[in-house]
């Protein structure tokens, strides 16, 4: 069974309930990253938008999960409509395949180490 790798890029207000239903879709383990970034946007409000503007960084959240390939479509699809609401900013999904994990502890790898 193959692995993928789910990376989200979303704003701070976001993950207490990206993580509720993330968790009730069975996913069983996370790694949240403070960052800072913006998109095509550039960092401005909808009416500002501009190509003129220089870049503003912006507070962000990264969501780390990793599941197996064949719940990758369902992931992808709750995390879109937890995100969306219209305007600039609901976030990107980045999906990466995995090689392998493994758990250090016990030395399990694959599925068994997440």
């Amino acid at each position: 069974m193959s692995l993928s790798k789910i990376e989200i890029i979303t704003g701070m207000s976001k993950l207490p309930n990206l993580k509720a239903v993330l968790s009730k879709a069975g996913v069983r383990g996370m790694t949240v990253t403070q960052v800072l970034g913006c998109g095509i946007e550039k960092g401005t409000r909808e009416y500002e938008v501009d190509d003129d503007y220089e870049m503003e960084l912006l507070p962000k959240q990264q969501i780390s999960i990793v599941v197996e390939k064949e719940k990758v479509d369902e992931i992808v699809e709750i995390v879109k409509h937890e995100l969306y609401t219209g305007h600039i900013g609901d976030g990107k999904i980045f999906v990466f395949g995995i090689d392998n994990v493994i758990r250090v502890r016990t030395g399990d790898e694959g599925i068994d180490a997440l």
